[in-house]
């Protein structure tokens, strides 16, 4: 079989480690020729922060960033850098804090260093995103793109496990709309696969109770670090449409949204999409299947998603039923050219109405609209 694409590698420096916090930090803002850096940090990542602000010439620092980067945010942090003279943006925390630098970035141009607490991936892209009057607005930009990030075991080992299992799940999703995305192509479905695979052997030990095990955290960094790398070359597919556009609108708390919605796109997909459901149920390890439902990654994820209590309806995160319309639609206009079914109004309705109950997702997969 001949192939024909074009594919974008990013370039970033990428340390892995377990206490690696303050020496490799040191290094990247050295390497960057900083002087003068703005700190920004998740509430949650207060003490790593605390510990980097010990050791660098912070010139500002801003905590407490908020989900889904408010425009009001983005216009303080921006002042704040400007007045600060900062040379470089350093973001500890996850997807809001690492998310807030960036839309810092695409303005000053001032390069960043992320450190991932979560397993968002927000840190291995060019993906911005900025919410003003209830639409969230993204984009790309190099300018965005972290030169230096740095993965330490030690940050994400004590992650609560509902926070742990619905990030991993985020993560997961960047994976598999990967496979249909519109830059999609060989290298990044290759990627999206070892991704699921070090996932779920993440997600598997976080299930067991090893919370706390490096090994598992480590290997949820690696792999939300290749699904995020997969995702940046791919772009946006169905699934981070709907998520965005949910999130923006209804100020829905992201990873669990993600994590709600993943199986409802995956099983709407499926059907015109057969290569890449066996290419996800192997990675997912569901062709060893002894069930009945050998092959069907659908089974696999949800084997997944039931061993690490994953988020199943929007409903328990904020959307209210008289929204779901108006979701419907809005889910509607962002469906991707490149995306493998054809999505319509009732398409729509229907699989929104699903995510929002906790509906068996396959029902998604059986609707009379498929085209």
């Amino acid at each position: 079989m001949t192939m024909s694409f074009s594919h974008q590698t990013l370039g970033q420096r990428v340390h892995f480690g377990v206490g690696n916090l303050t020496t490799d930090v040191r290094t990247e803002a050295k390497r960057l020729g900083a002087q003068e850096i703005l700190l920004i940090a998740s509430r949650s990542a207060e003490p790593a922060a605390d510990d980097l602000h010990a050791t660098l010439r912070i010139a500002h620092r801003l905590d407490g960033a908020r989900q889904h980067v408010p425009v009001e945010d983005v216009e303080l942090a921006c002042d704040a850098a400007t007045q600060a003279g900062a040379d470089l943006i350093l973001c500890v925390g996850g997807g809001s804090a690492i998310g807030l630098g960036k839309a810092v970035a695409l303005k000053t141009r001032a390069p960043i260093i992320a450190v991932p607490t979560t397993y968002a991936g927000s840190e291995a892209t060019n993906v911005w995103g900025v919410t003003e009057a209830g639409a969230k607005t993204t984009g790309t930009d190099e300018a965005v793109l972290p030169r230096s990030v740095v993965y330490d075991a030690e940050l994400v080992r004590d992650l609560p496990a509902a926070l742990a299992g619905a990030s991993g799940m985020n993560a997961l999703a960047h994976c598999i709309d990967s496979f249909w995305a519109p830059g999609a192509d060989p290298l990044n479905s290759l990627w999206a696969e070892e991704a699921i695979r070090a996932l779920r052997r993440g997600l598997a030990q976080l299930a067991e109770g090893s919370i706390h095990s490096l090994e598992g955290s480590q290997q949820l960094q690696y792999g939300a670090y290749l699904a995020a790398t997969a995702f940046a070359s791919a772009g946006s597919g169905l699934h981070h449409k709907i998520c965005h556009v949910l999130g923006g609108a209804f100020g829905l708390p992201h990873a669990q949204t993600h994590a709600v919605m993943l199986p409802h796109v995956l099983a709407f997909n499926l059907p015109s999409a057969p290569e890449a459901g066996e290419r996800i149920a192997a990675a997912l390890g569901a062709a060893d299947s002894t069930d009945g439902r050998s092959g069907d990654p659908l089974a696999g994820l949800d084997r997944l998603r039931t061993q690490i209590d994953a988020p199943r309806a929007l409903r328990d995160h904020g959307l209210k039923e008289a929204d779901l319309q108006r979701a419907a639609q809005l889910t509607l206009d962002v469906v991707p050219d490149s995306n493998p079914r054809r999505m319509t109004l009732a398409d729509a309705t229907a699989l929104i109405r699903a995510a929002w109950s906790g509906a068996d997702p396959s029902a998604s997969a059986d609707s009379p609209h498929q085209s």
